[in-house]
């Protein structure tokens, strides 16, 4: 009996053993062995010399092929690495979306496009695409799963979710498809030819992936479609050019299917191929109504049939102009839809929107640069701080021990007035320095926020969101600042600098923002700001920003008073005439040339981001710029403040923060550089909102870097002072 039991609990044993087993799968094959760093570079080399001959035989970089992804892949490996000491290899998609996860769709699933704007580089101008003469929205709601939460940020950009007319059943492809006729005429007609000539194009996103066009032959792929296009007299035998649209469409979408790793299809690739065509129409379509999906009858159309493909053909092109007696002119929409397999990874279908993009080794160039410039800096306040500060205080105390009778010369002449206060504008050089201060925390907590992957830089909205929260909650810290400042300056007004503090910077921002959003309004842009919008920023401004502006005040002025080392006489010294060097604008000039200087190249890039619509993710690189600007900064902050200082000059506090401040007056003569050189503006208003916009964040960097100076001559000031033994 002892025996058929124990029989039987090794039989159980070895069938839970076996289920186990089952369970698990199969055994994971060793990793494979580590190479040694020879190893490696022969590989390297090797990669290396299979990609050039690639490049050599002609291979693009942009198809959906295997060796073009291989040979974009290759290019962007650099883009492709995560960590900031520790590199290790990732996907763009970990990059540039981290935490994202794919999208399954289930054959015959409808999968919604959206319309984000219709934009051009050569004005800053964009509308919204039901702006257009085009086909009605699509009258659904959108789905759960496919919303996208609105948020201030959005709203402020004038970004809206809109669904496209078009529909896309999962692995449903459609040939040629008529979706509705539209007359126009008129001003509308007149604008349509203004939107062709500008070089307007149209941006629609499938599954998040915008929309690109893309050339096999010609190597490139930009994203969104031309609106129409422009040909010359010589091309069409005309006396004046001719403009004509892009009325069919047709959609190219790559998906990948692999039932072993997940069900249904995931989407890699999405292309649009834009024509240009006269369809021929048989019987009475009434104009406006939608053939697909809506009440109109399906009109007979020879040029487009569920087996024909339209194609680009001077002879049929649609253009943009009045009928010869003067009637509307006709424009029927179509488009076609064709799904295609391809074995391009899902976490690889970001690499062919950065083809092209600058490599991340600029950069570091950049950030090398800009640190050649504060190593130099850092020698020469070195060399200041411990030999001749150091001889000079040396000197001077010896003196006061021997009692010498010598008249004392250089900085310490003036240690009984350098601590004296602004005699002119007080409040308002203690109201600029607060801003700056709630400036600079807000633009440091964004970009931390960032690193952190709790903002994602290219989803703009919300990080605008974010800046303008942030700056919001840091009013304490403006007000704090501000308050501290005051009361070192035995001014009495301090109700008045509060709501200084408060209303001036938020309020000049505000009031050009207003004036340009009047203008915005009339030309009917998408990103003319919504009432309702600029209730919700006041909401913000007054009940959030002015009450923490008071509470971080409140606490400022209940803060002991500033010490100083020395006391300030009851008479001021005379001041003699001050060097060139020391006196604006001159010293402006001098002082903010070597902190622009060292983020300039940098600046490029993030320019290249805001107006030219290129992507800029790597906040990594652009938090060090920051703290090389504030080094530097400070540093030429405290060199000036020496010159002076050995001048005989006391008046520092002004100085000290306008030399630093003129920061914000070399970037705006580069904006302006950068747009009479990288930028194509057509208009006066584009250029406004561009001036406009550029005004706002010179005046914003002018002043963080003017208080990052002025608080740095502060305690540059004080160390010094304290070192010396004064009457």
């Amino acid at each position: 009996m002892k025996t058929i039991r124990l029989l039987l609990q090794t039989a159980l044993l070895l069938l839970l053993t076996n289920n186990a087993a089952a369970k698990k799968g199969p055994p994971k094959p060793p990793p494979p062995p580590k190479m040694s760093r020879a190893e490696m570079k022969a590989k390297n080399r090797e990669i290396a010399q299979k990609m050039a001959n690639m490049k050599a035989a002609g291979q693009d970089q942009v198809g959906m092929t295997k060796e073009a992804a291989e040979l974009r892949s290759y290019e962007l490996r650099k883009k492709k690495m995560k960590g900031l000491i520790r590199k290790r290899e990732a996907s763009l998609t970990q990059v540039l979306f981290p935490g994202a996860s794919p999208e399954e769709y289930m054959d015959g699933e409808p999968l919604p496009a959206f319309v984000e704007a219709v934009e051009s580089k050569k004005t800053q101008l964009p509308f919204k695409y039901y702006d257009l003469p085009t086909c009605p929205m699509p009258s659904e709601k959108i789905q759960k799963r496919f919303r996208t939460r609105k948020n201030l940020g959005s709203r402020l950009m004038g970004h809206k979710q809109t669904m496209a007319p078009y529909q896309f059943p999962t692995k449903g492809s459609k040939g040629c498809t008529p979706l509705c006729l539209v007359e126009v005429g008129g001003k509308k007609l007149r604008w349509m030819r203004k939107l062709v000539e500008r070089q307007y194009r149209v941006h629609l996103t499938l599954d998040q992936l915008p929309v690109l066009m893309r050339s096999q032959e010609l190597n490139y792929a930009v994203r969104g479609y031309p609106v129409g296009f422009k040909a010359p007299p010589s091309y069409t035998g005309l006396k004046e050019d001719e403009y004509y649209i892009y009325n069919h469409l047709r959609f190219t979408i790559f998906y990948r299917e692999e039932p072993e790793e997940f069900e249904g299809v995931r989407v890699v690739g999405f292309d649009v191929h834009p024509v240009s065509i006269t369809h021929k129409v048989g019987g009475e379509v009434k104009p406006g109504e939608m053939f697909e999906g809506g009440s109109a009858r399906m009109p007979s159309i020879s040029t487009c049939t569920s087996d024909s493909s339209p194609v680009n053909e001077p002879d049929t092109y649609l253009a943009l102009r009045s009928g010869k007696s003067g009637e509307d002119m006709k424009i029927l929409y179509s488009y076609e839809v064709e799904w295609e397999q391809s074995d391009i990874p899902w976490a690889d279908r970001w690499d062919v929107y950065l083809v092209g993009s600058p490599d991340d080794e600029v950069h570091y160039f950049a950030i090398v640069n800009s640190l050649m410039i504060v190593v130099f800096l850092t020698g020469a306040v070195a060399t200041i701080l411990i030999r001749t500060l150091k001889r000079d205080i040396a000197g001077y105390n010896e003196m006061q021990t021997l009692e010498e009778a010598q008249e004392e010369t250089g900085w310490k002449l003036v240690h009984g007035d350098v601590f004296r206060p602004p005699q002119s504008h007080p409040l308002l050089l203690c109201v600029l320095v607060g801003s700056g201060a709630q400036i600079g925390s807000a633009v440091f907590l964004t970009l931390l926020a960032t690193m952190l992957r709790m903002l994602n830089p290219l989803k703009k909205g919300q990080s605008l969101t974010a800046i303008v929260l942030l700056y919001v909650l840091c009013g304490g810290i403006g007000g704090y600042v501000s308050a501290r400042l005051y009361k070192f300056c035995d001014a009495k007004s301090w109700k008045r600098a509060t709501v200084a503090t408060a209303v001036a910077f938020p309020g000049t921002i505000v009031a050009m923002f207003m004036v340009l959003n009047i203008f915005l309004t009339v030309v009917g842009s998408s990103t003319a700001v919504s009432f309702l919008t600029i209730i919700l920023v006041f909401l913000l401004w007054g009940c959030v920003a002015t009450p923490l502006v008071f509470a971080g005040s409140y606490f400022g002025y209940r803060a002991e008073k500033i010490e100083v080392p020395t006391k300030t006489n009851q008479i001021a010294r005379f001041i003699p005439d001050s060097p060139y060097f020391s006196s604006p604008p001159t010293s402006m000039f001098i002082a903010a040339l070597l902190p622009f200087g060292s983020v300039c190249i940098e600046l490029f890039f993030i320019m290249s981001a805001l107006w030219l619509h290129q992507l800029y993710y790597i906040m990594g690189f652009l938090m060090a710029v920051l703290m090389i600007l504030t080094v530097t900064i400070a540093q030429v902050s405290m060199v000036m403040c020496y010159l002076q200082l050995c001048a005989e000059d006391h008046r520092w506090w002004w100085k000290s923060f306008m030399n630093s401040a003129a920061v914000g007056i070399y970037m705006f003569i580069y904006s302006l550089w950068f747009l009479g050189t990288k930028m194509d503006l057509v208009g006066v208003l584009p250029v406004v909102v561009y001036l406009t916009y550029m005004s706002m964040i010179s005046l914003s960097i002018g002043l963080m870097c003017g208080t990052v100076g002025y608080l740095s001559c502060f305690w540059f000031t004080k160390k010094i002072y304290g070192a010396v033994k004064a009457d």
